[in-house]
């Protein structure tokens, strides 16, 4: 999967589009992402021991196809490929500008 947790991601379709955030949550099984501070939905939450109840907020998944890898150099959402260094790790790199992603 070319999105890990932890990654800036640009959405390219949607109510969210253009914006950025990172990657909380994927959801393999379904090929779904949660991101930070996007795609709010509001969900209705009866009261329990630990609180009250109420309307809360929170971060609803978003498709694998509609999110692109934020590449920083770029200032965008990119494609991403692999590449075996020659040292034997494996590593992402965005196929605009070929600056690789992970460390």
């Amino acid at each position: 999967m070319a999105i890990k947790k932890g990654d800036m991601v640009q959405i390219v379709t949607g109510k969210e589009k253009g914006k950025t955030g990172k990657v909380l949550n994927i959801l393999k099984k379904k090929h779904r992402v949660i991101v930070e501070k996007l795609n709010l939905i509001k969900r209705h939450q009866k009261p329990d021991n630990k609180g009250k109840g109420g309307i809360v907020e929170k971060e609803g998944s978003i498709h694998l196809s509609n999110v692109l890898v934020f590449c920083s150099k770029c200032n965008s959402g990119v494609r991403v490929g692999y590449k075996i260094l020659e040292d034997g790790d494996k590593v992402r790199y965005c196929k605009k500008c070929s600056e690789t992603m992970d460390s």
